[in-house]
């Protein structure tokens, strides 16, 4: 398996068998989750150190609790980082490894970074997001929901609308859905879809009807405010009159269709407040799976990771 590394990336280099042992061994941790001792041994004396170079409460908090439920010890350096911004990325990261950091959870701006900053450090490196490029740890959550909800991927039609130029997230799940077999339609403004996105096993739809047209999940993206420019987008008004997900265009999917969200999600924006506080959004089940397949991140790099063994 190429999970036989010590730093994880995206699922951009992963294989569908991966993914699959992946979401098991998530599906093994939930059962930690649910007991009344929620603490196993398997970080015991493992340093896990939070690196963010963005704002993010969710995705620390689920970091955080998952490294502290196998018993590791967690130094969130985010607050450190804007006092010693006039270092690099690998002039910290050295720093950290020479201290004898096991983990190292990076959240950062630019595209490629993980990959920079575990080149240069033992520690394994978990890539929380990196610039415009992945986030895995999200779509994996993602993943999980849906199989649980829907059984597997294999013939599920899955609809991913919004910014998806801008949107990390969508990215990794495109990656993962079609190597686990599903069928992916996209749609959202031509100027916030990325050029030849078709070539990614994908089908572009400018419409989003068409898009959402039997339909057994719809993922949105979390529009960026800051991308509402004359170049991008030409109103937030626009944008909901075609892209956002409400009981109209909900009657184009299927009956028993599901709707998710990254989080955090913008109310009446990229999903009408009906849609959302209905039974087919499962943004509730989606922050239930965060912890454990961060758990199941962490426990599956310290069994294969080589800076691990």
């Amino acid at each position: 398996m190429s999970l036989h590394r010590k730093d994880f990336f995206g699922l951009r280099d992963l294989t569908a068998d991966d993914i699959r042992y992946i979401l098991s061994t998530a599906e093994t941790m939930k059962y930690v989750l649910n007991q009344k001792n929620k603490k196993v041994p398997h970080l015991q004396g493992k340093s896990v150190i939070i690196l963010f170079y963005g704002q993010s409460a969710r995705a620390k908090l689920s970091y955080e609790l998952a490294a502290q439920h196998l018993s590791a010890n967690v130094v969130d350096m985010t607050n450190s980082v804007h006092s010693m911004e006039h270092e690099n990325l690998q002039d910290m990261g050295q720093l950290i490894d020479q201290m004898g950091a096991d983990f190292i959870i990076l959240r950062h701006p630019m595209a490629g970074a993980a990959k920079l900053l575990a080149d240069s450090v033992g520690a394994s490196v978990i890539n929380a997001g990196d610039g415009y490029n992945e986030n895995p740890g999200q779509s994996l959550l993602d993943l999980l929901t849906i199989r649980e909800q829907k059984g597997g991927f294999e013939g599920l039609k899955v609809a991913i609308i919004g910014d998806i130029s801008h949107s990390r997230v969508s990215k990794s799940n495109i990656w993962g859905l079609t190597k686990l077999g599903a069928e992916v339609c996209v749609s959202g403004p031509p100027t916030l879809l990325p050029p030849k996105l078709d070539k990614f096993g994908v089908t572009v739809h400018y419409d989003a009807r068409e898009a959402v047209n039997n339909a057994d999940v719809i993922l949105t993206t979390r529009m960026r405010l800051e991308t509402q420019d004359y170049t991008c987008l030409p109103s937030l008004d626009e944008y909901k009159r075609f892209f956002r997900i409400d009981h109209n265009l909900l009657k184009y999917a299927k009956k028993d269709a599901i709707v998710m969200h990254p989080g955090p999600i913008q109310r009446g924006i990229e999903i009408s407040d009906g849609v959302i506080d209905g039974p087919q959004c499962l943004i509730n089940d989606q922050i239930a799976n965060s912890v454990a397949v961060r758990m199941a991140m962490f426990y599956i790099l310290s069994q294969m990771g080589g800076g691990l063994l």
